[in-house]
This record gives structure tokens, sequence and C-alpha cells, in this order.
């Protein structure tokens, strides 16, 4: 049974107080999660009992490792649906993302072939391509985003057509929290011929991913997001295109061999993609992570989040001083501005008071046309926040001037 409070036990950064003295509300997970202690204890675990690299040696030490390297490969596998072939250890989303677009895309797309994406994503799911643009000559396309920045069937079937060969998005933005339909889209662009990448780094964390069901190509994710260790993350691909997809990065690990005359033959699937001494304490905490989010439940942590941000924004709604972007979001990222103060300023005074809020524009820099403000201030909640996080984060809203900014600064 989810008890929130229980929880919250296995998280040692819930336990005190900030250096402001207030209770910490942790109110910043779009950008990363805490550790319950179980992930801390198997990352230490390596550090003091198995130290040894993985797929490297023949002794006691190694062997153990490498049965818990292999034993993460099928705890994603389980978590995603899908083969363990078709998980492939990275350092997280972005270098998924980055692995994906130069691996396959580049050696698979011509000059003039479009790539769809939207106006609300990361910039690691546009500078990329951005790149391939230059370098290739794709052409780069965008999905119109509805009214109140949601993207949509409609909207993406009109902007499909037969120049389009790879769609990337994010299944949920990292600044208005929207679900995409990710299912129906990837039908409509496989109509096409068409393949598609997600972005998961702030859906996988929250809600039950199965990519056999949705159907997607690749998909990648990080594990700091999903409270696992920092450096670590996955990109998934369907067996059959990561078999076609180059590796970024070659050396130790990389190859079955290779000759002096230059003929080098690369392992099989997924360990092609795997160079080099992998981050182990990263993929042995991501295993306990994962195996944490699975034992609390995916369905129980959506719906804990979906309560507290019906709750938060009807608080927020209720002040004079509140700009809300998304009052009708699907997960708990709220993304609001303090009327007449900077979101870096207002953001400073919410931490004074214990709340811990990202400002700025997200990484979504091309959002902020759609949107008309070049800031915000995202509020992203987890399965361990608390309805008493959510009164802290409003009061500390509520009490935000001007004056009591500046006092902060100055």
């Amino acid at each position: 049974m989810f008890n929130v409070a229980e929880i919250r036990k296995d998280f040692p950064m819930l336990n005190g107080k900030t250096m402001s003295g207030h209770p910490l509300s942790y109110l910043d997970n779009g950008a990363t999660t805490l550790k319950p202690q179980c992930v801390i204890d198997a990352v230490n675990y390596f550090y003091e009992e198995i130290t040894a690299n993985a797929h490297r040696g023949d002794y006691e030490l190694s062997m153990k490792v490498d049965k818990l390297y292999e034993q993460t490969r099928d705890v994603v596998a389980k978590f995603i649906n899908c083969d363990r072939r078709e998980v492939a250890f990275t350092s997280g989303t972005t270098f998924g993302i980055n692995q994906v677009a130069y691996g396959y895309v580049r050696t698979h797309l011509k000059k003039g072939d479009v790539i769809l994406i939207t106006d609300a994503e990361h910039a690691s799911n546009v500078l990329p391509w951005f790149r391939l643009a230059e370098e290739i000559g794709v052409v780069i396309e965008y999905i119109p985003l509805s009214e109140n920045g949601r993207l949509t069937v409609e909207n993406f079937r009109s902007a499909m057509h037969e120049k389009v060969k790879f769609v990337a998005f994010a299944a949920v933005g990292n600044v208005l929290g929207y679900k995409a339909p990710v299912k129906e889209i990837c039908a409509i662009a496989h109509e096409y011929g068409a393949k598609v990448m997600i972005d998961g780094a702030q859906s996988v964390p929250h809600n039950v991913t199965d990519v056999k069901d949705l159907d997607c190509d690749f998909l990648t994710f990080s594990a700091h997001k999903m409270c696992g260790p920092s450096g670590m993350g996955v990109m998934y691909g369907k067996y059959e295109l990561l078999q076609e997809t180059e590796p970024l990065l070659l050396g130790g690990g990389a190859n079955a061999r290779f000759n002096s005359c230059g003929e080098v033959i690369l392992k099989e699937v997924p360990y092609k993609f795997e160079a080099g001494t992998q981050n182990i304490e990263g993929i042995i905490g991501m295993k306990a992570a994962i195996e944490y989010l699975m034992k609390v439940g995916m369905e129980n942590i959506a719906a804990h989040e979906k309560e507290l941000r019906t709750y938060l924004v009807n608080e927020l709604s209720k002040l004079d001083n509140v700009i809300l972007y998304n009052p009708d979001g699907d997960t708990g990222i709220v993304t609001f501005n303090v009327k007449d103060i900077f979101s870096q300023d207002a953001a400073g005074y919410l931490s004074s008071q214990g709340v811990a809020v990202r400002s700025g524009n997200h990484c979504a820099k091309i959002l902020v046309e759609f949107l008309g403000t070049d800031d915000t201030i995202r509020c992203s909640m987890y399965f361990y926040n608390t309805k008493e996080d959510v009164d802290a984060l409003v009061e500390a809203v509520r009490t935000c001037t001007i004056e009591n900014c500046i006092g902060i600064f100055f």
C-alpha cells in the first residue's frame, strides 16, 4: 500500500532542514531526484566490497560485477517491456539522443529529408538535429502545438507528409508537463515509413512505459531523474534498428576483434554501444532505483502526483500574484510566474523559505517564443512529496514580494 510518510523515511535528504532552518520542500524533481537509501547502499556496495571492472576479469570480484551489470539490463528490460538486447547503457538522455542522431539518423537520412520536432523540446532534442541540418542537409520542421501548448494527434497528422523520415519528441514536456499521444503518433508516423524517437526523461520516471505497446523505434531516459545515480541512462531501440546503428564511441568493450589492416568486427548489440569502462556503480545503482520504483508501483506514483498537482493548482489559483501556464497539465509539473518578479529572484526567495524549484527557460529555448516569456518557475513533484510541501510552496509564493526578494539578496 502506498504510504508517503513511510516512503519519505527512505530518503536521507528529507530527514533534515535547509540552511535557512526550514524543512526541505524539494520540488525540482524534473531536474534531478533525491536518492533512497537502497540506491546509496548499492553504489557504496560496489565501492566498498566489489570494486572491479565489468567484462574484463576472470576472477570472483569481476564475475560478481558482471552478474549485477547484466541483471540491471534484465531489470530495465522488464521495466519498459523489451528484449534485453535492446537495452544499451549510456551516460543519460542527452547521450542517448546524440547516439540515435549520429549513429542512425545521420546514416539513414539524406539531404531534403525532414525531421519533425516540436517547439517544446529540450535542447538535447533540438541541437543534434540542427547540427545534422548543417552537416547533411536534412530539414527541420515543427509540429504545431495547440493553443495551450499540447502536442495533439490532429496537429501531428497535419504536419506529417511523405518527406518526413524521422520524428523526435518528448513523451512528457519538461516545461508544461503535458503528455503526448505517443502510441497514436507512432502509428501515424509508421504509416509514412518514418521512424520515431521518444525523449523519455520526464515520462519514464513517472508513468508505466511499455515500448512494445507504444511501438516507438527508440527511447532514451536518465537514471538520475528516477531516483538513480547521475551519469547513467538507457537507450532503447528496436533490435533490428540497433543493428543498423553505428556506435558513437569505439574502443575496449565494443569490439570483438581488429587487426593491423584496419579490419574491425564490432560486438553484437547492445555491447557495441558500451565502449570503455562504463559507469558501473551507476548501473548497479540504477538497478536498485528501478526495483524500488517497481516496488512503490508506477501507477501509485502517477496517481499521487496527479493528486498533488490538483491540490497545488487549486491553491495557486487562489492567489492574485500568480500567472499559471499549465493549469490543465497531466503530470507533477506546474509552471508559473510571480507577477512583476523575475523568476530567478522569486526562486531565490522561495529557497530562503526552504522551497527548491527551478527557474529560467529550462533548456527549452524555443518554447519561450510560444509562451511569450523568457523565464518561468517550474515546480516538479514526485511520489515522496506531500501536501505539506505544496503548502510551503504556496505560502512562499503568497509572501513573495519585490521587497522580500530584495531583502534576500541585499
